[in-house]
């Protein structure tokens, strides 16, 4: 029975929880979880549940969970802003969660919009970031996971050094990966696995595999064409490892006073769609804008 005068309640939902993370739920249904908790070396968005309900990423290397343990799910970051390194764990840079900048929920999209902190081991902050992590829904339990990051320096210029570690990753379930599971990795420039696809250029990279005994999910990586090295090079691993390298080509700096925007997409999907659907998805998200984040930042 309706509640009298009551107002609708959104299909999809970003429900703040206790140690600061932020549950994203289509329907009621948990598909995704924002974390940004005090102490971690980095915010970083699990689990990632596709359309079967299963988990479509993990936390570390199935095989090495030590040196691995900055593989978290999906994550931005990059090892070498400025000669610091933010991509491993221990005693590097880290990215430091400062605030909650807004939270929305409605029928089409739920997100987050944070203020992070890029921080030197030495406690000076190198970069100030807007990040804005955002779920969309889609047609049969599909849905995307759209990210929109802008950086700028914090103090004189940055530069991000030539590197293929950054700036976003994704690690995949094991039973996804190549070698451990079933999958398969394809690209918008038709090829396949590894061998083909790694320091390769494409608009978007498909990871897909077993989840269960009876479905198969994955996760399309998409650049966006705003982006400022599109199409991207991929670093792509058959151990289930994908993430795009904005700085694989050359170094790219910041000056005071610019504006670094990066928006990638990552669609959620059931199956192993044919490359001309996907090329359809990555048409769409090529064509979205993205949001204005005039946030005010401390």
């Amino acid at each position: 029975m309706a509640v009298p005068a009551s107002k609708p309640v959104p299909r999809l939902q970003a429900i703040p929880l206790a140690h600061q993370e932020v549950s994203f739920q289509l329907d009621g249904r948990e598909v995704a979880r924002y974390h940004c908790e005090p102490g971690i070396e980095r915010p970083f968005v699990f689990p990632v549940i596709g359309p079967a309900g299963r988990m479509l990423t993990r936390m570390g290397h199935p095989h090495d969970p030590v040196t691995h343990s900055h593989h978290n799910s999906v994550w931005i970051a990059h090892n070498d802003v400025s000669g610091v390194s933010f991509w491993a764990d221990g005693k590097t840079g880290r990215i430091v969660h400062q605030r909650i900048l807004e939270l929305g929920d409605s029928d089409e999209s739920a997100w987050v919009a944070a203020e992070n902190w890029w921080v030197a081991p030495d406690g000076k902050a190198v970069l100030r970031e807007r990040r804005r992590t955002a779920v969309e829904a889609l047609s049969g339990g599909e849905w995307m996971l759209v990210l929109d990051i802008q950086l700028e320096p914090a103090a004189g210029e940055v530069t991000f050094g030539k590197t293929p570690f950054g700036l976003i990753g994704v690690r995949m379930a094991k039973t996804v990966g190549v070698n451990d599971g079933g999958g398969v990795i394809r690209n918008s420039e038709g090829g396949v696995n590894e061998k083909e696809i790694l320091w390769r250029r494409a608009r978007w990279v498909d990871y897909s595999g077993p989840v269960s005994s009876a479905a198969v999910d994955g996760i399309t990586l998409m650049d966006h064409p705003a982006n400022p090295n599109h199409p991207t090079w991929y670093h792509v691993r058959d151990d289930g490892w994908m993430g795009t390298s904005l700085s694989y080509d050359a170094p790219r700096t910041i000056r005071p006073g610019e504006v670094l925007k990066l928006r990638y997409g990552l669609h959620v999907h059931a199956g192993r769609p044919a490359p001309e659907a996907i090329e359809r998805r990555w048409e769409a998200f090529a064509k979205s804008a993205p949001p204005e984040m005039k946030y005010r930042t401390k």
